[in-house]
């Protein structure tokens, strides 16, 4: 049994699903996907009690990444995400602004990650995942049973591959060799929309729908 509790907050204009995953244990705390509204994000974990020790982009888009600043600031933590995604994350600002929103420039990463990497939060140990095909660093994080999918998987679909970096085989090759091999009972928390399950995934996702 994974010792594991999970706050989660739809931030941001587009929506965003931050996830603040916490130990039970020890009360230490992985902020994934600040996208926008740091206050309200940090409100959340002082309400519970809980102390951020790693924040952690699943990719370098600008809606996934407008709080870095703020919470970086504000909790000391260290700010990890993949190296591929680097570039994305240092034109996020400016992507924003073309969007006519509101837009904050990130501190860079103190970690950068790779495929298998494991990243500590207390008891808990999770598994960095590499899954471009949304963007060339894009990674999903696994952890007794949870997976946080980014933008790669979401209930009935996948992340769009039309932007900078994007590419579709490759996200459906990452999603078939990384994450369908995963237990049907873990559960999907994706970048936006509800949750599901990897064996929902699996027999019910019509881009993959088939191929197990």
């Amino acid at each position: 049994m994974t010792m594991m509790d999970i706050c989660t907050l739809s931030v941001g204009p587009l929506q965003v699903n931050c996830y603040i995953a916490a130990c039970r244990a020890s009360n230490k705390a992985m902020v994934i996907d600040p996208g926008d509204e740091g206050e309200r994000i940090l409100a959340a974990v002082e309400q519970r009690g809980w102390q951020v020790e790693l924040i952690v982009n699943t990719h370098g888009h600008f809606d996934h990444v407008g709080a870095n600043d703020y919470l970086v600031q504000h909790t000391q933590a260290q700010l990890c995400m993949h190296r591929d995604d680097l570039p994305l994350l240092q034109v996020a600002a400016k992507y924003a602004e073309s969007y006519g929103l509101p837009a904050v420039e990130s501190p860079p990463p103190q970690k950068l990650l790779v495929d298998g990497d494991t990243l500590e939060v207390g008891e808990l140990t999770f598994k960095v995942i590499h899954t471009p095909g949304h963007s060339p660093g894009g990674i999903c994080l696994y952890c007794g049973g949870h997976l946080f999918s980014g933008d790669t998987l979401f209930a009935a679909s996948i992340g769009r591959t039309d932007l900078p970096g994007g590419n579709l085989q490759q996200l459906l090759s990452s999603i078939r060799a990384q994450l369908m091999v995963l237990p049907d009972a873990t559960v999907v928390h994706p970048g936006h929309g509800p949750e599901s399950t990897i064996g929902s995934e699996k027999h019910g996702n019509p881009f993959i729908n088939g191929d197990f």
